[in-house]
């Protein structure tokens, strides 16, 4: 069956499926063995790939609702569109690549996982994100980013490249993919890449920025730090894998300066709290 793609129609006579219906039939091609899911005519149903905990590739064409992908462990989730809040919620383990803008809470307490998306996010990206040896979660937006990025994070990665695909798409009638996108078209953002309490409480993991970050983005502890060479070798990477989704030329960002917005402490609520003896 890997060679072959289950097909679902979110959309039935000429009404949209509720999306209780639609993640059952998804939970079902997936229990009978299915590895790659289409969902055709997407628009809105939340909870899709909830806690699908197979190696499957589960593709959508539309825009999904809230919580895509939220305790996901496993599989590859690929959206021709945007994503709504709370995309990938908790996630475990697995991808999540949106071809498009996803809003506010992306990777909302995260524990490993790669989410890569296209266009622009919300406010409080990866909030509480967490790492544990290995597992460490990172979300990377190929354009900018609101308030409140990377709040609370106590591990994990975030990283905003500030591109602009605006000219890029090649037909806008066609489905957002790889082969859409016109590589030299996309250009650099010369806007702050994000707005204020950038790293607000943050206390664990770290934000890469591509530019200059001024202190008074900075949340309540959070600040800039040093890029080390172990660092550099981390963003790369990183790089690498965005630019071969979303057909971006390597060479657009070689060369380019990123900032590192890290804790200014290991324990950077410590003087918040006072032990009063009995």
């Amino acid at each position: 069956m890997s060679e072959n793609k289950f097909i679902i129609n979110a959309r039935e006579n000429g009404e949209y499926m509720d999306y209780r219906v639609l993640n059952k039939r998804i939970r079902g091609a997936v229990a009978d063995g299915w590895e790659h899911i289409v969902v055709k005519n997407v628009n809105g149903q939340r909870f899709i790939g909830a806690g699908i905990k197979k190696d499957i590739t589960l593709e959508l064409f539309g825009d999904a609702g809230l919580d895509l992908g939220v305790f996901m462990e496993g599989p590859k989730v690929i959206v021709h569109g945007c994503s709504e809040y709370l995309l990938g919620n908790t996630l475990n383990k697995g991808e999540i690549i949106v071809y498009g803008d996803s809003w506010d809470i992306t990777g909302m307490g995260a524990r490993g996982g790669e989410i890569y998306i296209m266009g622009n996010g919300g406010s409080r990206i990866g909030i509480h994100m967490k790492e544990f040896k290995e597992n460490v979660p990172t979300i990377v937006y190929g354009g900018s980013v609101k308030q409140y990025c990377g709040e609370y994070m106590a591990g994990g990665i975030i990283a905003v490249l500030g591109l602009d695909f605006t000219d890029a798409i090649k037909d806008r009638s066609k489905p957002m993919e790889k082969k859409n996108i016109d590589p030299k078209k996309i250009k650099l953002m010369e806007c702050e890449l994000a707005q204020t309490d950038l790293g607000a409480g943050i206390h664990g993991g770290k934000i890469y920025m591509r530019g200059d970050v001024r202190e008074e983005l900075l949340g309540i502890y959070a600040s800039n730090k040093e890029m080390s060479e172990e660092d550099q070798r981390e963003l790369n990477e990183i790089l690498k894998k965005f630019c071969d989704h979303f057909n971006v030329p390597a060479e657009l960002l070689k060369g380019e300066k990123f900032t590192k917005i890290a804790p200014s402490s290991s324990r950077p609520f410590g003087k918040a709290y006072a032990y009063t003896p009995v």
